[in-house]
């Protein structure tokens, strides 16, 4: 799962896609490719504790406004599939994220505001029967976000103005995430960060849907444009609710994440 050039690693990655911190002075295109030990976004597993590739696009303009395209291999939607696969047999195992916003200071605060699309490449989630007392929606979800910065802290709160991600009835959710960055010296940046979603619709109130995730990143500049990540992730994701439907995968559970991604 931003809501976002990004580390890939996931979760603090913490949105999908990248968002680059100041404008160039220049407009700017840059590249990035990488592999992570598992996929993880908003705290939740989305590769089933599987590597995955990713890579992405971004375009900064010196005006402030900049856009941008990431791509990860998935495989939550599968998961989502009942045991037998002649009930349910979702599809859909890439996710492109696609976005844009516009990037300002004022009085010594940065701010960045902008919209976010994850398109899940030819998802049939919301095409076939319900699965127990649930009908899930078309995974592709529309978000728009608005952060702010004062030195090492960024607070950011995403708003879907669509269902969330297959959920029914979750239109209107909110996602905040409060993420700091500390240089440590040497190339090696620590990144704490802690989130809440909270999702709308049936269930959420008995706080079966809503969750906290939180992370720590150690960010290593290795040169030439290689960068290495490690990520512990914990939440407090109800395991029955975010249990794998085919195999029954914690997708909440606590985790250690690994990455590597080269920038150009």
């Amino acid at each position: 799962m931003k809501l976002k050039s990004k580390l890939l690693l996931a979760l603090l990655a913490t949105s999908s896609a990248a968002f680059a911190q100041t404008a160039p002075a220049a407009p700017e295109v840059t590249y990035n490719v990488g592999v992570v030990s598992q996929y993880r976004y908003r705290g939740l597993a989305q590769t089933k504790g599987q590597p995955a590739l990713q890579g992405g696009v971004d375009y900064a303009n010196a005006n402030g406004y900049y856009a941008g395209a990431w791509a990860s291999q998935i495989q939550w939607i599968k998961d989502s599939s009942q045991i037998t696969p002649a009930v349910n047999n979702y599809s859909g195992n890439t996710e492109l994220d696609l976005y844009g916003g516009y990037k300002f200071e004022s009085s010594g605060v940065a701010y960045d505001v902008g919209f976010l699309r994850y398109q899940y490449i030819g998802n049939s989630l919301g095409n076939t029967a319900a699965t127990g007392n649930i009908q899930y929606k078309n995974a592709n979800t529309n978000e728009v976000y608005a952060a702010a910065t004062v030195g090492a802290y960024t607070f950011k709160w995403s708003y879907a103005l669509s269902e969330l991600f297959g959920t029914p009835n979750s239109k209107n959710s909110d996602y905040y995430d409060l993420t700091a960055n500390f240089d440590m010296g040497n190339g090696i940046t620590l990144t704490p960060h802690i989130g809440r979603q909270v999702v709308q619709g049936p269930g959420t109130g008995s706080g079966q849907l809503s969750y906290t995730d939180g992370s720590l990143t150690v960010a290593k500049d290795l040169g030439n444009g290689l960068s290495a990540t490690a990520a512990a992730i914990v939440t407090n994701a109800k395991s029955g609710a975010f249990n794998s439907n085919s195999t029954a995968y914690a997708t909440g559970k606590s985790a250690v994440v690994l990455g590597l991604k080269y920038g150009f």
